[in-house]
């Protein structure tokens, strides 16, 4: 698989600090990921037709899925700009305001889309497993980040996300493989690994719930940083890996909803670039 990078933040991120955190990530990929999960990809920062997202052309996408790199957080936006031009191909979005709220560094956010969008492209995979509170059955997200996502590590100096291992999803580690890993790292928590199909702290997990015919998510007990994560990633609407597991009837209403916006939303966007030429302009004139 190769991922398309194209980098949308206006200049905030430059294009040399991302090549810095896609070579970074392309060996977390090939020398931590793949080893245990046996699928693979590539990140490949692509070009830009245009200054800012108003219009494109499909030599800006040119592999299998998408990620953007979006300083605003007009997710509306972001999410118009890709039904415009990519609709249908795989995609996340790196929302770097958000990933400042977060307190997150957005290589972090990078490394955490890529895994994701490589073992779940199109984010239509379950996998059954005991309810987090309850003695029954539940689907549960087949998200390798979202557990353990206020976990980092770093490569090159580059700040990298931790991820859960298949025992995660198997729940058979204490019979099957005592004191095997079940994340990446592997740190403990108050004295305890990550369980499978647990959570650590800051993370949250997401299920589909056959009985309430509706997704959920969980955090721990009095995890104030996981439930402001939840919050702040709320605002993302469409934007969520975890909306496009609703149904599609509902994706394709909200999508409806963002595209007749499409004339606002494109209008917003050529005066916000008309306004940055005219401060580049003024900027240049002065001595």
């Amino acid at each position: 698989m190769l991922i398309s990078i194209i980098n949308h933040t206006g200049g905030e991120i430059q294009d040399i600090e991302v090549q810095e955190a896609v070579r970074a990530i392309n060996r977390q990929i090939r020398e931590d990921f793949a080893p245990v999960w046996g699928m693979s990809a590539t990140l490949r920062l692509e070009g830009r037709s245009a200054l800012t997202p108003d219009t494109t052309v499909m030599a800006d996408m040119r592999g299998d899925a998408v990620i953007y790199l979006w300083n605003e957080s007009d997710v509306d936006d972001a999410i118009g700009y890709h039904l415009q031009n990519y609709a249908g191909i795989p995609y996340g979005f790196v929302f770097t305001r958000i990933a400042e709220q977060l307190h997150e560094p957005w290589s972090v956010t990078l490394s955490h889309e890529a895994m994701e969008l490589i073992a779940d492209p199109e984010t239509n995979l379950l996998v059954m497993g005991p309810h987090p509170s309850e003695n029954r059955q539940v689907f549960y997200w087949f998200e390798m980040c979202d557990a353990v996502q206020n976990d980092r590590y770093e490569i090159d100096g580059i700040a990298v996300s931790n991820f859960v291992q298949p025992l995660y999803f198997t729940g058979t580690r204490a019979t099957d493989e005592p004191g095997a890993r079940n994340d990446f790292l592997g740190e403990a928590h108050n004295g305890q690994t990550l369980a499978s199909f647990g959570i650590n702290p800051g993370g949250y997990i997401g299920f589909y719930d056959p009985i309430l015919q509706k997704h959920e998510t969980y955090t721990r007990r009095d995890d104030p940083v996981a439930l402001k994560r939840l919050e702040i990633k709320g605002a993302m609407k469409l934007a969520r890996r975890a909306v496009r597991y609703q149904s599609g009837d509902r994706r394709e209403m909200m999508q409806r909803d963002v595209m007749k916006r499409m004339p606002v939303l494109a209008a917003r966007r050529a005066r916000g670039a008309a306004q940055r030429v005219e401060y580049r302009a003024v900027e240049t004139e002065m001595p």
